[in-house]
């Protein structure tokens, strides 16, 4: 007994290929702990608090080929030091300042697309491990 079998000829895919089409990539910082200059209470005023800061930052990642060149990411060292130098900057009253003053520094980067910040005070209340606020931020609201 004799099997026809059909050869059907290659064909170039329309898909995007997944290497080299852009997406998007999450860039992450946990638990970033830094002494800030924070707080409405008066107990709270003239010494700096410890605060964590995690950060989720959704990056739009360049079209073609994946490069290992660190200018072609969102670098991470730079957005924590720009983290540092904008709690080191100055005084804020509440958590919820600081992780929008956060999520702006973050969108200094055209590309990052979406930010997520966590800013938690450590040692603000004694029962707690920690207290603090996590907002999401979209490039749209930031222009």
């Amino acid at each position: 007994m004799t099997q026809n079998h059909r050869v059907t000829p290659f064909r170039r895919s329309t898909q995007p290929d997944a290497l080299t089409s852009p997406g998007v990539r999450r860039i992450f910082v946990r638990d970033l702990v830094l002494l800030a200059d924070i707080g409405v209470y008066r107990r709270e005023q003239g010494k700096a608090q410890r605060v964590r800061i995690n950060l989720d930052l959704m990056v739009d990642e360049p079209p073609g080929a994946p490069t290992d060149r660190l200018k072609d990411v969102v670098n991470y060292a730079k957005v924590i030091d720009a983290v540092r130098a904008l709690v080191g900057s100055g005084r804020v009253n509440l958590v919820e300042t600081l992780a929008e003053q956060i999520a702006a520094c973050c969108f200094a980067d055209l590309r990052v697309r979406q930010a997520t910040v966590r800013v938690e005070k450590l040692d603000a209340v004694a029962d707690a491990a920690a207290v603090g606020v996590e907002i999401e931020r979209w490039r749209s609201q930031n222009p």
